[in-house]
This record gives structure tokens, sequence and C-alpha cells, in this order.
């Protein structure tokens, strides 16, 4: 079964394009142009993993990310910004991000993390119906 992505990013061009590659990369790839948007898609649909764009306006990353940690705890989420704030990474890694990376992310290592980040939600979800 592929991997469910759920992309939240207020740059078009780059949700257009990441989604495209990751697609052809063989995942499951929804998008998001808000947080808010994004919170909406996860009611919708659950996701594996979140890559999830810190800079937004309205709502945040930091913000988006405390929400899903809140409502779907079991969701990775994996944050991606275009400024170099290690005070954000600290509190989203904090929070329970899975990781951070800066942007422009070359896109072998953004899968590299998906996968990690997948493989630890299956762990996850395989831990709570043991229990």
């Amino acid at each position: 079964m592929a991997e469910s992505i759920l992309l939240i990013d207020d740059e078009t061009q780059f949700l257009v394009t990441m989604a495209k590659r990751l697609h052809k990369r063989g995942f499951l790839v929804r998008e998001a142009g808000s947080g808010l948007e994004g919170l909406q898609e996860l009611e919708v649909e659950p996701a594996d993993v979140v890559v999830l764009d810190v800079g937004m306006p309205g709502m945040d990353g930091i913000q988006v990310l405390r929400e899903i940690k809140l409502r779907f705890p079991q969701v990775q989420v994996l944050m991606l910004t275009g400024h170099a704030d290690m005070e954000v990474a600290i509190s989203g890694m904090a929070m329970g991000a899975f990781d951070y990376l800066m942007k422009p992310v070359e896109l072998d290592v953004l899968v590299g993390k998906i996968r990690e980040a997948c493989s630890r939600s299956r762990k996850a979800g395989e831990r709570r119906g043991l229990e």
C-alpha cells in the first residue's frame, strides 16, 4: 500500500511541483494551501506523513503542528522552511515534529525522510493495534 502524504504549503508552485514529483515516486499525495485547509484534509482522510511549511500567513506551521499533534498524534510531521531559524526548529522538534528540513530541499533527501517517517507511523499504528 502506498504511503499517504499531505503537503501543506502556501506557495502554489512549490505545492504543485512537489506533489507531482512525489506522486512519480509512488506516494499518494494530497495538497493543502493553508494550515486550516490541511487540518480539514486530515479530518476527511488521515495521512501517514504531513510535509508542513513553517512560514505561512494566517495559521503558521508551528500552530498547525500543535493542532496535528493534539488531534492526530499518530501522524508524522516533516517541517520545511525557507528561513534558517533554529528557535523554530527546536520548538517544532520539541512539539513532536519528525524532522526539520531547509528549502530548497533535494527531492532524494525529502523522499528519504518521508520513508523514515512513514516507517515510524506504521510502527506506531501496529503498537496501537496491540493495545
